[in-house]
C-alpha cells in the first residue's frame, strides 16, 4: 500500500479482526460484529486470502453464528416479518428436495460437506442467517443509519476495484477475453448484478436525503457505481438498471421518465463504442444468434424437457450442476428456470412468495413511514429488488452471498424500521386552551 509494503499484511489483520469480533459478539456487542462483517460480504477476493489461515474458509460463517448467539444471550428478539417463517419453510423444503434428487438418482445423499449438493445448500442457507443476524441486532434508528453508511462505504471499495481493473485495459472495441471476474470472484456478470442493484438502492435512498453535502455524496456514489456497471459489459445489468429507473420515475420522480425516454433514443450516440458493440452482438453478421445467446436457448430447451419429467417437485435442489449440459455449463442462465427445474412448482411458488414479501417490505416502508431515513431505505430496497428480479432472468444472481448478502442486511434493517415505525405512539395534537375567536359581527356589541 503506497509503496510501504503494509498491504501484504491487510488480509492477516482482517482475518484476526474476525476472531476479535467473534469474541466481541459473544460477550455483549453483537452489533459491532455485524458492522465489521458488512464490507466482507461482497468482497470474496479478500476473503479468499483467509483460506491459508486456520478455519479461514469458515470464519465468516462462525461470525454470523456468533452474532446470532450473542444477540440471543442478551435476550434480543426479531421484528415481526413474514420473511422469517418463509425462509424457514424454504430452507427445509430445499433440504427435502435434495433427498428427492437422491431418490431420482440425480445426486448423492446430502450428508457431508464433500457432497456438492449439500455444500451448495449450506452456502445458500448462510443468506437467511445473515438476515436473521441483522434483524436481531439492528434495534434502533442509529443502527439502521450506520448499516446504510457502511454499505455505502463497502460499495465504494467495490467500485474502486472494478474501475481500476476496467481502466487497466484498452476498450476501443469490446473483447470478451478482457472481462475480469471482479472483486466478487464469480465473474463480471455477477459483479454487474451487484453493482446495478446497489446503484439503484442509493439512487432511491438519496431521494429522501436532505443535507446538501450528503446528497451530493449520494449522487456521486450512484454515478461512480453506474460507471463501474457500464464497464462490466453485462446486458442483463443494463436492463436491470433501465427497468429500475422506470420504476423510480413512476413512483417518485416523473422527470426521470423523460430522461429515460431520451436516453433510449440516443444511447448509441452517447455510450462508449465497446458498450454499443456488446449490446448489439446478440446476432452475428449472418443473422444467427451469437454463441452466448445460442447457449441460453439450448439450455432452456434442455431445461424444458427436465421440467416436464418432474414438474411438481423437480429433479432435486443442487442437481443441475451435476448433470451434463451444453458446453459443460452448470447454470441455466435464468434463475427462475433453474428453480423450476430443481424444485418444481412447489419450490417456484415459495420462491415467488419470498420475493413478493421482500418487495412488499420495501414498498410498505416507503409509503407508510414518516421518517425520511426509513422512507429512503424502503424505496432503495424496492428499487434494488427490481434490479435483482431482472438480473436473475439472465442467470443465478440470487444464491450467491456476495451478491445478495448486503441486500438481506438492508432487508433486516427494513424489517426493524417497519417495527419501529409501527410501534411509535401516534402524535397527539396539542389541545387549544385559548378562547375561541369572537365573530366579527359581535366585536363591537
Amino acid at each position: 500500500m503506497f509503496g510501504t509494503g503494509i498491504g501484504h499484511y491487510i488480509p492477516l489483520v482482517a482475518y484476526l479482526g474476525f476472531w476479535v469480533m467473534i469474541l466481541v459478539s459473544l460477550t455483549g456487542r453483537p452489533l459491532l460484529g455485524l458492522y465489521y462483517m458488512l464490507p466482507f460480504l461482497p468482497y470474496r477476493t479478500m476473503r479468499n486470502h483467509f483460506l491459508t489461515y486456520p478455519l479461514g474458509a469458515q470464519v465468516l460463517t462462525i461470525l454470523v453464528f456468533a452474532i446470532i448467539l450473542g444477540a440471543l444471550i442478551q435476550g434480543k428478539t426479531l421484528p415481526k416479518s413474514k420473511l422469517y417463517p418463509i425462509w424457514l419453510v424454504y430452507g427445509a423444503y430445499l433440504y427435502v428436495s435434495m433427498w428427492i434428487g437422491t431418490a431420482l438418482s440425480n445426486a448423492p445423499a446430502p450428508l457431508w460437506l464433500s457432497d456438492p449438493n449439500f455444500s451448495t445448500w449450506k452456502d445458500y442457507m448462510l443468506i437467511p442467517l445473515v438476515f436473521v443476524a441483522a434483524g436481531l441486532v439492528v434495534e434502533d434508528r442509529k443502527a439502521v443509519r450506520n448499516v446504510i453508511l457502511i454499505t455505502a462505504i463497502s460499495l465504494l471499495f467495490i467500485d474502486r476495484s472494478c474501475i481500476l481493473e476496467s481502466m487497466s485495459r484498452s476498450w476501443a472495441n469490446f473483447d470478451e477475453d478482457k472481462r475480469s471476474s471482479g472483486p466478487l470472484a464469480y465473474g463480471s456478470n455477477q459483479t454487474a448484478a451487484f453493482l446495478a442493484q446497489f446503484a439503484m438502492f442509493f439512487w432511491g435512498f438519496n431521494q429522501f436525503v436532505r443535507r446538501k453535502k450528503l446528497k451530493l455524496f449520494g449522487y456521486g456514489l450512484v454515478a461512480v457505481t453506474l460507471f463501474a456497471t457500464m464497464y462490466t459489459f453485462s446486458r442483463g445489468a443494463y436492463l436491470a438498471v433501465l427497468f429500475s429507473v422506470l420504476i423510480l420515475g413512476l413512483l417518485k420522480d416523473r422527470k426521470l421518465l423523460i430522461v429515460l425516454g431520451v436516453f433510449l433514443l440516443v444511447w448509441q450516440a452517447v455510450v462508449p463504442t465497446a458498450v454499443r458493440e456488446r449490446v448489439n452482438m446478440t446476432e452475428n453478421s449472418n443473422g444467427q444468434l451469437e454463441a452466448s445467446a445460442q447457449e441460453r436457448v439450448d439450455l432452456w430447451e434442455n431445461a424444458e424437457r427436465s421440467i416436464l419429467r418432474s414438474p411438481i417437485v423437480g429433479n432435486g435442489f443442487g442437481t443441475f450442476q451435476l448433470a451434463e449440459h451444453v458446453d459443460n455449463l452448470r447454470d441455466t442462465h435464468n434463475w427462475y428456470v433453474k428453480v423450476m427445474v430443481e424444485t418444481g412448482i412447489i419450490g417456484l411458488f415459495i420462491t415467488l412468495l419470498l420475493l413478493q414479501q421482500l418487495v412488499a417490505l420495501g414498498y410498505r416502508l416507503f409509503r407508510r413511514a414518516q421518517d425520511p431515513l426509513y422512507r429512503g431505505l424502503g424505496l432503495g430496497l424496492l428499487l434494488a429488488m427490481c434490479s435483482c428480479l431482472v438480473a436473475n432472468i439472465f442467470g443465478d444472481r440470487w444464491t450467491y452471498l456476495e451478491i445478495t448478502g448486503l441486500l438481506w442486511v438492508l432487508a433486516g434493517a427494513s424489517a426493524r424500521a417497519t417495527h419501529l415505525m409501527e410501534s411509535d405512539p401516534p402524535l397527539e395534537l396539542p389541545h387549544d386552551t385559548s378562547e375561541p375567536a369572537m365573530p366579527p359581527h359581535l366585536a363591537y356589541r
